[in-house]
């Protein structure tokens, strides 16, 4: 088995063909590792392209998003990928990986790409590189076959051992082995909520043709960009005023749960969903699992000896469970107030009690766990599962990753309101990963209903944001290979200036700050 897939020189991700001229410090990337699996992602997708491209010419493929632990591809017409098709490109993919094909990648100008792409007929790839001031693009090739991937491929086609498809209308599913699985292929998890939603919001992108960066960038370019924020946010809130009414219409809820993994927009959510209830007359309560944090040196730790801020024992249950006792009962209580630059829990002085048309509105990452409210019968309760999932792709072979938006926003917040440093985000985002996957995502399914807060204009407000950020980082920095990947994924959008135009109540407000805040 192939295990080292890429190399790190000076902390710089490259080729494992690159040449060294000078002295480096050289580690090496495994096919295991986090950095490892998005090098054979990419290079199994390749693999599919080039396999369909031999099977069925006449059809593109895209490349769509991510679903449980697999990657989700289509045709570009939408029209379904046929199981007969599908087995004929399973076996151009084994001959494929058995002819160990080098997969070479080179630096070409803009002129020489956009002809290249012009012969494989990938609009949307030109579309991209038009819009850019950029004079060099990376292109990899591959039996006489030329592809755009942002970031890294395996160096040949055999360095992928193990994959399985799962047909998945209309499309198909792509698994191969994770970090976690132990070099197997592991079953395919479905995520049905999210899918439903990942199909509406490109049904939603596609009515604007905003459903790549291109022309992302062509409307931010074209100053044409107020309308497009407009209508995200309307599309956003529609979601919201949705939820409202089934509650309404239920009659018997006196309790919403929200939960989702971080920055994906919970607070804002909560308080959105708050004014709609109160149009429809409700009394909503506001509370927030945050300011339920033991204080920081009670918090637990994990396997390695590390504060697990995300773990369910980082909250204060008995504390929890008494409020929520005695706010069935009638009685009024006070609510804490976690404070998180110095990391402890606090009096709030704010009292509160459940009155008539009072609903309670419950948001944070454990809001789904069963065991939290365990007091309140089902029929009570209406759940709510959040999550920014990107509806925009870079083209038609590169997504954008849901956990890397996430990632942004938190760094713009934690940097900004919480006094926290880059790399204090970047090692609390390993634990939080972690903890999403053993807290949030095994719960998913328990929700009524799941949304969708991401805003296909978040990326270039935030680029300003984290630019500043990733210029001031030191190159000896422990996570300067992270920050040179996302400042390569950022260095493709253009810039967006024009902040005044966002609304207050945008959920994006909730990281980058209200209009006049210091940033």
């Amino acid at each position: 088995m192939k295990q080292i897939v890429a190399a790190l020189v000076d902390n710089e991700m490259k080729n494992l063909d690159y040449i060294i001229e000078k002295d480096a410090v050289i580690n090496w990337v495994y096919r295991n590792s986090a950095d490892g699996y998005r090098i054979l992602s990419r290079t199994i997708t390749l693999i599919f392209i080039l396999a369909a491209k031999s099977v069925i010419p006449e059809h593109n493929i895209i490349v769509e998003h991510s679903i449980g632990n697999g990657l989700y591809l289509e045709r570009k017409d939408g029209e379904a990928l046929k199981h007969e098709e599908l087995y004929l490109i399973e076996k151009e993919m084994e001959k494929i990986i058995k002819e160990d094909l080098p997969i070479e990648r080179k630096s070409v100008d803009r002129d020489i790409a956009i002809s290249l792409f012009e012969k494989e007929g990938y609009a949307d790839k030109i579309r991209l590189l038009k819009t850019l001031k950029k004079e060099e693009f990376d292109i990899y090739t591959v039996d006489g076959r030329y592809f755009s991937f942002h970031g890294y491929l395996a160096p040949a086609t055999k360095y992928i051992e193990k994959f399985r498809l799962h047909s998945y209308y209309p499309g198909v599913v792509i698994v191969i082995p994770t970090p976690e699985s132990g070099g197997r292929v592991p079953p395919f998890k479905e995520e049905k909520s999210l899918a439903k939603i990942f199909e509406s919001s490109k049904k939603w992108t596609d009515l604007l043709d905003i459903g790549s960066v291109g022309s992302l960038n062509e409307k931010i370019l074209k100053k044409d960009i107020d309308f497009l924020i407009h209508v995200s946010e309307a599309y956003f809130e529609n979601q919201v005023a949705a939820i409202a009414e089934n509650i309404v219409k239920d009659g018997s809820i006196s309790m919403v749960q929200i939960a989702g993994p971080s920055s994906s927009g919970k607070t804002t959510l909560a308080y959105r969903l708050a004014v709609q209830l109160g149009v429809h007359g409700l009394k909503p309560i506001p509370l927030h699992m945050d300011d339920y944090f033991v204080d920081r040196e009670d918090t637990p730790l994990d396997e390695e000896g590390k504060r697990d801020f995300e773990a369910f024992e980082a909250i204060q249950l008995d504390l929890f469970n008494k409020d929520l006792l005695a706010l069935i009962e009638g009685e009024k209580i006070e609510l804490p107030k976690f404070n998180f630059i110095t990391g402890k829990s606090e009096r709030s002085g704010r009292k509160i009690k459940l009155e008539k048309k009072s609903i309670l509105i419950l948001e944070g990452i454990h809001g789904l766990n069963p065991k939290l409210t365990h007091l309140i019968p089902e029929k009570k309760k209406y759940k709510v599962y959040v999550s920014a999932l990107t509806q925009l792709n870079m083209d038609s072979h590169n997504r954008i990753s849901t956990t890397d938006v996430r990632l942004l926003r938190r760094m713009v917040r934690d940097t900004r309101t919480r006094g926290k440093s880059l790399d204090e985000v970047f090692t609390e985002w390993r634990g939080v990963r972690k903890g999403e996957k053993k807290n949030i995502y095994p719960y998913q399914d328990y929700a009524d209903i799941a949304i969708d807060s991401s805003l296909v204009y978040e990326i270039p407000v935030l680029k300003k944001y984290v630019m500043k950020l990733f210029d001031q980082y030191d190159r000896e920095g422990i996570y300067y290979k992270d920050v040179k990947r996302l400042k390569s994924f950022l260095k493709y959008f253009i810039e967006f200036e024009e902040e005044e135009n966002i609304p207050s109540r945008s959920i994006l407000r909730e990281f980058i700050g209200r209009k006049g805040e210091e940033a």
